[in-house]
């Protein structure tokens, strides 16, 4: 039986001893997932996150990447922030945006060739080589987003965590956004935290809704609905195949 790449074991987290975060967290994502991250705001979804990320470390419980802890495992991740801070007067080109990925990748501090290609690589895999040079300010949007996809790729690793990253994209971009994360799907897990569960389910193959506690279901189309115990109104709500248990689940 294939091992999960991320495994989490009851994993509890507070940001003070009053407010928990998250509680009893159990969750599998294996090779080649894809999965989006959905829930209210303060729900935990960054939370969860940052724990994978191994940026904050959990109360109890465990996380394993790959059997590594995650601070061990950092390599094998790259992570699309939801907001990209940048000057937007700072002369800095797509290719020297995506080599940022490479820093520390040797003693001398300068880029290597093997860098250098890596970055390259990576914006080919994202269909934006012949815009290596062009500045990063003179981008679209759409553009901008897929070279910090790129920079989280020339890290090589094999999962990719993206966070909100549909918030400042029009209908079109998001539909390419999909189609390379479909692309990418083929050789590695993606994870994407998104409120815009409806065009998002038509490609990911589980919802991981967070919420205090985490639940997952698979996907396969919309209803219309949304999910009233996660959101607490009238939204969209995603239709599981199947119930996680006989008695379904109910959120906290």
């Amino acid at each position: 039986m294939t091992e999960a790449a991320i495994a989490i074991r009851d994993l509890c987290f507070a940001y003070s001893p009053d407010i928990p975060v998250l509680s009893e967290v159990r969750l599998d994502v294996w090779p080649q997932d894809a999965a989006c991250i959905v829930g209210p705001n303060g729900g935990g979804k960054t939370t969860l996150v940052k724990l994978i990320l191994g940026l904050i470390s959990p109360d109890n419980g465990s996380i394993r990447i790959y059997g590594q802890t995650p601070a061990a495992a950092r390599r094998r991740i790259g992570y699309v922030p939801q907001y990209a801070r940048y000057d937007a007067c700072f002369p800095i080109s797509a290719l020297e945006v995506v080599c940022m990925a490479r820093l520390g990748s040797t003693f001398s501090g300068r880029y290597s060739r093997q860098d250098k290609q890596a970055a390259l690589d990576a914006l080919d895999a994202v269909s934006l080589a012949d815009l290596a040079k062009r500045p990063f300010t003179a981008l679209s949007g759409g553009q901008r987003q897929r070279v910090l996809i790129a920079r989280a790729l020339a890290s090589g690793g094999d999962i990719l965590i993206l966070d909100e990253p549909t918030a400042s994209l029009d209908r079109e971009s998001e539909q390419q956004l999909l189609g390379l994360l479909a692309e990418l799907n083929k050789t590695m897990i993606v994870l994407m935290v998104t409120h815009e569960v409806g065009f998002s389910s038509t490609f990911f193959k589980r919802i991981i809704c967070v919420n205090n506690k985490v639940y997952v279901h698979p996907t396969s189309a919309l209803t219309g609905e949304l999910i009233r115990e996660m959101y607490g109104g009238d939204l969209q709500m995603i239709r599981h195949d199947h119930r996680c248990c006989p008695e379904g689940h109910q959120h906290d």
